[in-house]
């Protein structure tokens, strides 16, 4: 069988840069070479060599975090490349990389999120009326940022600009949240027309963590992530079932996975990632591992997907 050529683009310019370059190591050596001729791009310098190489190439994964990566832009080349690539396309990518427009379409979708505030730079911020309408704890976080950059758990009112100011480093919109104090769990969904849910991930910060961070969810060890979750058969499918509906609110493509809160019987959706970090301490391939889809036959699959998406889209 004739070999594919995969364009294998990591790097980028967002803050989680060193994320995607590691995770884009770790891919490499997972692919199986028998397989595919892979050629690396970084997009930070690469850009020009991808559109010179578009013709021989037969589908790029797309191994970046955050902004120029995850939002849709980099999907958009490829798309006037006509070059396949896994995951969700400009629109499925720019709604989940915007947790405004994402919360927007769960409600829609009769999917329950926590209650929030939105602020702009302009705006005056209320910090009396955002704890009397949200209660304390309260989550901050900028609208466009990826794998918790710029979040803060804030514990008093005092504290609330502070955390504002923070996250205004990384957007012009913030969103300040009740807290949800539950079971954080994830669960990830693959599949083009016929989606599978995959084991439900629970995810437990060590004590040195307030919530799954940065640096919780990218420091091996400092997380236990349980798979499958310890909660109930009915829990279970519920989360699979509210992990599908909310990668079809996003209209995602070919996988993603999907952040929640159970408390009590209520589960809370709080983001959906539609590039899930594909590290050693990931999550995403720990659940396929769990459903017997070792990370070499996880790649496969994506790119088998991209495919099979791109020749039904054109």
């Amino acid at each position: 069988m004739e070999k594919l050529t995969i364009a294998l683009l990591s790097g980028g310019i967002s803050s989680e840069r060193e994320v995607s370059i590691s995770s884009g190591d770790q891919v490499y050596e997972a692919l199986d070479h028998n397989k595919y001729d892979i050629i690396r791009y970084d997009p930070k310098t690469d850009l020009p060599q991808l559109v010179a190489d578009a013709s021989k190439i037969d589908a790029a994964l797309i191994i970046l975090h955050g902004p120029f990566g995850e939002d849709g832009t980099v999907q958009g080349l490829l798309d006037l490349l006509a070059i396949p690539y896994q995951g969700s396309g400009v629109l499925g990518s720019a709604l989940a990389m915007n947790k405004l427009a994402s919360k927007y379409l769960y409600e829609t979708s009769g999917l329950l999120v926590p209650s929030y505030v939105v602020i702009g730079k302009n705006d005056t911020l209320d910090a009396d009326a955002c704890v009397q309408r949200l209660g304390l704890p309260l989550v901050v976080k900028p609208v466009g940022s990826g794998s918790s950059v710029g979040i803060s758990i804030v514990k008093s009112k005092d504290l609330l600009k502070e955390a504002v100011d923070k996250a205004f480093e990384q957007d012009s919109i913030v969103l300040i949240e009740a807290y949800i104090d539950g079971i954080e769990l994830t669960g990830g969904v693959i599949g083009n027309d016929q989606l599978e849910a995959l084991p439900i991930i629970e995810i437990i910060p060590s004590e040195s963590f307030d919530f799954f961070d940065y640096e919780a969810k990218y420091t091996a060890g400092a997380t236990n992530e349980i798979c499958p979750a310890r909660i109930d058969d009915v829990m279970t499918q519920k989360s699979q079932k509210i992990a599908k509906t909310a990668h079809k609110a996003l209209f995602c493509k070919g996988y993603s996975r999907t952040d929640m809160i159970l408390k009590g019987q209520d589960i809370y959706v709080l983001e959906t990632n539609t590039i899930p970090g594909m590290t050693a301490t990931s999550l995403l391939p720990l659940a396929a591992g769990e459903a017997g889809i070792p990370f070499g036959q996880l790649l496969d699959r994506l790119i088998e997907l991209s495919i099979e998406g791109h020749n039904i889209n054109r």
